[in-house]
């Protein structure tokens, strides 16, 4: 067979036909493999007219018709199934062909594949991809990390199909070593998390505290997309608003369960930070917090047992945006200052300014604040926390007035705010000089003999407490 395609991908299903199609689309011939023939017939049938794609239910058969160096993609389930379409492949490729992991993957699976491949001469990658079956289709963002050299071969193509901010700026860029694209991506998932959180507890503020109806709260979401919350979570809660159900007539909104349903990133976000010493409590409280909306049988029984009576809150609408606004700066200082210690921590050399600048366009949190963030990061690369930086500290300084006061006005009538009272909760520790822990070591010296440091000279020191 002549070799006449230039991408393979492995997994038809939304995510890996629609980015297929996207690369078809800007010239490059696309093949696809999957067990299903339903999938790579659709596959075929999607195609834009002029376009070369066609799909394959052997694997031999695609990886026989790829240009050499051959680049196959993986858009499969995290876990076993990849590992499974690796040990699939390598028989069938040869040193300098590229295996790239689409999926969310475990960062540290990634590693582990880097390590398994690199003897093969092989290049192995992992790619975060954002922007859900949209972004897919017409232009995402994307994380590749892992093997720099085949990030060089395949940048043409990445460049290509990824969004673009600012005219025809791509919204991709090399992540850094071993499973950096994937260990940015799942930070990427965390603050997803944690600011779905923030926006969900501000609409029960509005519509428990205020007692704004839907229409006006579609107003509101849709005013403050047009200004310094614009982003593409504010823009898709208006739409949300407006929609109606198609059983009922009734607002969507109003007949959707609370359980929140997740796929494990929040959860990896949070615990990697455990491990590393960082703290995020912002994304901390998201991922509680899903975990307890699924307590839905025991929260209807509690309800009963504690009947709470909600209050009104007196709050303006420009103070709940302007608290907003503060509470999701802060929830990207944690992530960021994640990926920060991290990547110095395991050695991935992750660019910062890169990944806010890959996050301005196609992703799930892209934000006009990203600007704010990539401008800080070229200030001073070396960042360890965004709130370090003079201009984006004025910046949120203005603003934490409103979000100390919807916080209290919150708390005072009943409507439950943890992830509003996290992200201050940082902001008031970490811009305090000396914290009360002094107390804790204190005591840890007392039951424990853990010793302790002092602020008046160098050393360890143990006290016979009595």
């Amino acid at each position: 067979m002549n070799a006449t395609y230039d991408f393979g991908m492995v997994g038809l299903g939304v995510m890996g036909q629609n980015l297929l199609l996207n690369i078809a689309d800007n010239g490059f011939a696309a093949i696809g493999f999957d067990l299903n023939s339903e999938k790579t017939t659709a596959l075929e049938a999607a195609a834009t007219p002029g376009t070369m794609v066609k799909g394959v239910n052997s694997l031999a058969e695609m990886v026989q018709v790829l240009k050499v160096p051959r680049t196959v993609m993986l858009l499969v389930p995290a876990g076993k199934p990849v590992d499974d379409v690796i040990n699939s492949l390598l028989p069938l490729l040869q040193p300098g062909d590229i295996i790239i992991d689409g999926g969310n993957s475990f960062y540290t699976d990634t590693i582990r594949r880097v390590t398994q491949v690199a003897p093969t001469g092989i290049h192995f990658m992992g790619m975060g991809v954002s922007g859900g079956e949209e972004g897919a289709r017409r232009g995402p963002a994307l994380m590749p990390g892992g093997d720099e050299n085949a990030y060089q071969h395949i940048q043409p193509i990445l460049q290509a199909i990824a969004a673009k901010v600012h005219g025809n700026e791509p919204c991709v860029a090399y992540m850094g070593k071993d499973g950096a694209g994937h260990y940015v991506k799942m930070v990427h998932n965390g603050i997803e998390y944690a600011i779905m959180q923030l926006i969900s507890e501000v609409y029960d503020i509005l519509k428990r505290g205020t007692g704004a109806s839907n229409e006006q709260m579609h107003a509101y979401f849709n005013e403050w997309n047009n200004g310094k919350l614009k982003s593409y979570l504010i823009e898709i809660t208006a739409a949300i608003f407006k929609q109606s159900d198609t059983l009922t007539n009734a607002a969507l909104l109003d007949v959707i369960l609370d359980k929140a349903g997740s796929k494990g990133t929040g959860k990896w976000t949070s615990q990697d930070a455990m491990n590393h010493g960082v703290a995020i409590p912002v994304i901390d409280a998201a991922v509680a917090l899903r975990t307890i909306s699924s307590y839905k049988t025991q929260r209807t029984q509690a309800a009963q047992l504690y009947p709470s009576r909600v209050g009104k809150v007196h709050l303006t609408v420009n103070e709940i945006a302007d608290a907003l606004f503060a509470a999701i700066i802060l929830c990207y200082a944690q992530g960021l200052s994640l990926i920060a210690t991290a990547s110095e921590q395991l050695n991935m050399q992750v660019p910062l300014h890169d990944a806010v600048k890959v996050w301005r366009g196609g992703c799930i949190i892209r934000s006009t604040l990203l600007e704010d963030f990539y401008q800080a990061y070229q200030r001073n690369p070396m960042l360890q926390n965004i709130l370090l930086d003079a201009p984006l500290a004025a910046q949120l300084q203005a603003h934490i007035p409103a979000l100390r006061k919807v916080i209290a006005e919150a708390i005072t009538a009943g409507i439950p705010v943890m992830g509003l009272y996290n992200a201050l909760g940082y902001f008031d520790n970490y811009t305090l000089e000396r914290m009360p822990t002094n107390m804790i070591q204190a005591q840890r010296d007392y039951f424990g003999a853990h010793t302790y440091q002092r602020t008046d000279r160098d050393g360890i020191f143990h006290t016979q407490w009595s």
